[in-house]
């Protein structure tokens, strides 16, 4: 039997604010493309949609949170 000693990756958060910022437009037009869709939805799908949509708002809420998180963490070296 071959024993295999694994390293575990050092965490890099140097581009953290620039992913969630991508993370965060895309939500945004999956919110735009959603509510354009509706006009052609049946009542219920309209109902799931907007359902859909509040949930990707408090997403995009937490998110923009983490950035901030994340822009004091480099500003502070990532020392904390």
């Amino acid at each position: 039997m071959n024993e295999k000693s694994y390293q575990s990756n050092p965490d890099d958060r140097s581009d953290n604010v620039e992913k969630l910022q991508d993370m965060i437009e895309n939500t945004l037009d999956n919110i735009d493309e959603s509510e354009a869709v509706m006009a052609l939805s049946t009542d219920q799908e309209k109902q799931m949609i907007k359902q859909r949509n509040e949930n990707r708002k408090m997403s995009i809420d937490a998110m923009r949170s983490e950035i901030k998180d994340e822009e004091a963490a480099r500003k502070n070296s990532y020392t904390e």
